[in-house]
């Protein structure tokens, strides 16, 4: 018997012995049934919930195997998105219209997600157009992992003068007589873009809370029913996962979530390792939450960033050594490990330490991999596959292809990363984003990159030797992706006994033009037999969550992904259920600036209260 049925649908289930169905049967949270109709109709009782497609494509949840999930969720209702805007003029009116809404001290941050080449004019706005557009309110931008664009108000409010030394690995860029400009470049790594940041306001943990949850939904709006989260800096087990720890016990994840634990200190990783080591075992958690291991980075030393505007990082020689540590301890712990390696000469040194703790202590059955791989060689992809391990990519090349084609010449963009060769060698693949500064977290920006081998820009890289077919690019992002948390016999295909998680697509990807590809959004998405999320008819069916706190935040205003333009933007925003007016919900006062009101005041109702309202964080 059937708690839910899905009708009238167009259901690719990627099973290969039953690939299509016009229905679905869940029960207990699993795939009940896959097949006709009228046979899946005789399963229904008069307590089972029936739900029409209205002849929608129904697909397996998208399972992104590399995201910044948990650190994405506790920022991202302070971040303005300029994710999918195809017009800098666009863009610019987003941040102006941000400006004028956000209350002092806070910044308005766009952290990610977007390329200069997507929009019409091919460019960055300029210092002074940020310096115009926003006189007192710091505003702070990061463009992929190469740069940051910071107004003068941003760097009163991180204190960088004509005496702040550039840091390790980065630069301040500065004007004829000695002062930051406000332009803050990765050279070669992106240590003080992140260290800058991580200077502004935070959000206070129950708004971290709700801005973890709106995270979540909006992956659910896009058809994300799992990812993989490849932890980050600044973010350490166990204190910075009590956000999402708490969101699991209180039942309101609406993502499966696997998580990988990020080595915090240079010098300090064996160290890092042995102590989460003793207070996990591997894979421990359930269906919902589970531990996966360690990494993306597991010493420092290996770390080779992608910034392709800069030449190619040259790993330290004392890196072997280090590395070897680390695998060692996590292969004689049966913890799986994933690695950031981005280019061959790094992932050649990388294979030599894994394939001497090989002879040791086999590395089978760990489901290891390697992270991003751009440039990977046949001859490693090979040894890849000789040690059991696994490749994830992501569509960093969407965002950062004219780049690399500037540097390495047309021909190499077209192996980067060679992603019908690891298919053609038998090689676990798992796709996903890198989301959500190096790249949007919208799977369908990169299931668009796969199938046409092109930049958001337009630059056509891959010939048809290195494209995938839609299904196959479907499949890297449902069961290929599962490999990659030892969940390949639960997840990824709409068969029994996995589990249920789907979602019903906005168009019909197999059959919309490959533009249209980049415009996909989810209206129903199920997780373990539960609607996350609904839009149009089937709205009503899905939890309404709290609106996004603090009530400037862009999220009430533009939503996340934008798309199109910001007129078409707008208008289908409006009609969101988050939408909402001008005014405190807590406390009732207008949506002023900050400035305008005294500090302290013993007026609970007013702007700042007696401890300062929690409309904005401090």
């Amino acid at each position: 018997m059937a708690d839910l049925i899905v009708r009238n649908a167009r259901i690719t289930t990627l099973d290969r012995d039953h690939p299509e169905a016009q229905a679905l049967a869940i029960s207990g949270g699993l795939v009940e049934a896959v097949g006709d109709e009228a046979t899946l109709m005789a399963l229904a009782t008069p307590g089972t919930r029936v739900i029409d497609a209205g002849g929608r494509r129904l697909v397996p949840g998208l399972n992104d195997s590399h995201i910044h999930l948990i650190r994405g969720g506790l920022n991202y209702n302070l971040e303005l998105r300029w994710d999918g805007v195809r017009s800098l003029a666009d863009a610019m009116a987003l941040l102006r219209e941000q400006v004028a809404r956000t209350p002092a001290p806070q910044w308005v941050r766009v952290v990610g997600g977007f390329s200069e080449h997507q929009f019409v004019e091919k460019r960055l706005p300029t210092l002074e157009e940020l310096n115009e557009a926003a006189p007192e309110t710091p505003v702070f931008i990061l463009h992929l992992y190469d740069r940051a664009l910071l107004n003068r108000a941003a760097l009163r409010a991180v204190g960088y003068g004509k005496e702040t030394p550039d840091p390790p690995g980065g630069r301040i860029e500065r004007d004829a007589r000695g002062n930051p400009t406000g332009l803050l470049l990765a050279s070669p790594n992106a240590l003080i873009l992140y260290a800058t940041l991580a200077m502004g306001p935070r959000l206070p943990p129950e708004y971290q809370l709700n801005s973890t949850r709106h995270f979540m939904r909006e992956l659910n709006r896009l058809g994300v029913t799992s990812v993989i989260d490849a932890g980050g800096g600044f973010q350490n087990y166990p204190e910075d996962y009590d956000i999402i720890q708490k969101l699991h016990a209180d039942g309101e994840l609406t993502v499966r979530i696997a998580y990988n634990l990020f080595t915090q200190k240079k010098g300090a990783e064996v160290a890092d390792f042995e102590r989460w080591t003793g207070m996990l075992t591997p894979r421990q958690g359930d269906d919902m939450m589970r531990h996966n291991g360690a990494g993306e980075m597991l010493v420092f030393s290996a770390a080779d960033f992608e910034d392709f505007r800069m030449p190619r990082p040259e790993l330290p020689a004392g890196m072997e050594g280090e590395l070897e540590s680390v695998v060692r301890l996590l292969a004689q712990k049966r913890w799986p490990f994933r690695i950031h390696a981005t280019y061959d000469e790094s992932i050649s040194r990388v294979l030599d330490v894994y394939e001497k703790v090989n002879r040791d202590v086999p590395l089978d059955g760990l489901h290891w991999l390697i992270d991003h791989a751009e440039t990977i060689s046949e001859r490693n992809i090979e040894r890849v596959r000789a040690l059991s391990g696994g490749i994830a990519i992501q569509h960093r090349m969407a965002y950062q292809g004219e780049y690399f084609a500037e540097r390495y010449g047309r021909d190499a963009v077209r192996r980067t990363p060679p992603v019908r060769k690891m298919l053609e060698l038998g090689v676990p693949v798992g796709a996903g984003t890198d989301a959500t500064r190096v790249a949007s977290y919208n799977p369908w920006v990169a299931m668009y990159w796969l199938v046409t081998g092109r930049t958001l820009g337009g630059l056509a890289m891959y010939g048809e030797d290195n494209v995938l077919e839609r299904e196959e690019a479907l499949r890297l992002w449902t069961h290929g992706s599962a490999w990659f948390s030892h969940e390949q016999e639960r997840k990824g295909l709409l068969k029994p006994g996995y589990f249920a998680d789907f979602t019903v697509l906005s168009s019909d990807f197999f059959q919309v033009p490959e533009a249209s590809i980049l415009d996909i959004t989810s209206v129903l998405t199920v997780v373990g037999g539960k609607v996350v999320h609904g839009d149009g008819d089937f709205g009503p069916l899905a939890p309404q969550l709290p609106r996004p706190m603090p009530d400037w935040s862009p999220v009430n205003r533009f939503g996340g992904y934008q798309g199109g333009t910001v007129a078409q933007a707008r208008a289908a925003f409006q009609g969101a259920s988050h939408a909402h007016g001008d005014s405190c919900a807590m406390h009732g006062h207008g949506r002023t600036h900050a400035s305008r009101h005294k500090v302290p005041t013993s007026d609970d109702t007013g702007f700042w209260g007696a401890l300062g309202c929690l409309c904005y964080a401090f």
